[in-house]
């Protein structure tokens, strides 16, 4: 079940985070610097995995720490210089990322999930076309997917769902 909301995802109640990047982003901009910011260890790690795995985009990867739950999907390409900024989204990769996404969140039993507004900003993609792929992608999950659709800055959503243990 969506329910849209407004607030700062980082206040969330959900049990994991979600959000956008591109294989070996630096995460440098928007969300992704908060995440890095308050989550080094999972900025870290993520390079880590990049390193090793060379992902494409399209995929989704799970990074559990000790007080965060955090789900990169890679909804863009890599950068395509060294600057570090990442390439631009695609439905396509949205998609594929959100049946990724689907799979870990059934594999690994998640009880809420939040996301932000998918690949929109850095990702250059129209809201219209990220929320349908949402919806068809998400829209039967029988846990809370909160959709962060307008973001305020330090403000508490009222997502009415139970901190996850």
């Amino acid at each position: 079940m969506i329910k849209t909301v407004s607030g700062d995802i980082l206040l969330t109640q959900a049990q994991a985070i979600v959000h956008g990047v591109a294989p070996h982003d630096h995460f440098n901009q928007g969300l992704a610097l908060a995440l890095r910011e308050n989550y080094p260890a999972m900025a870290k790690d993520f390079r880590h995995f990049c390193h090793q795995n060379n992902p494409k985009a399209g995929v989704a990867w799970l990074w559990a720490g000790s007080d965060a739950v955090i789900i990169n999907l890679m909804t863009q390409e890599p950068a395509p210089d060294k600057s570090g900024n990442p390439g631009k989204a695609s439905t396509k990769y949205v998609g594929h990322a959100l049946k990724d996404l689907r799979k870990i969140i059934e594999k690994e039993g998640l009880t809420s999930i939040a996301l932000p507004r998918l690949a929109t900003g850095v990702g250059g993609l129209e809201w219209g076309d990220v929320k349908a792929l949402i919806e068809e992608h998400l829209g039967d999950l029988e846990i809370p997917v909160i959709l962060y659709e307008t973001f305020a800055k330090g403000e508490k959503a009222q997502e009415n769902i139970a901190k996850a243990a």
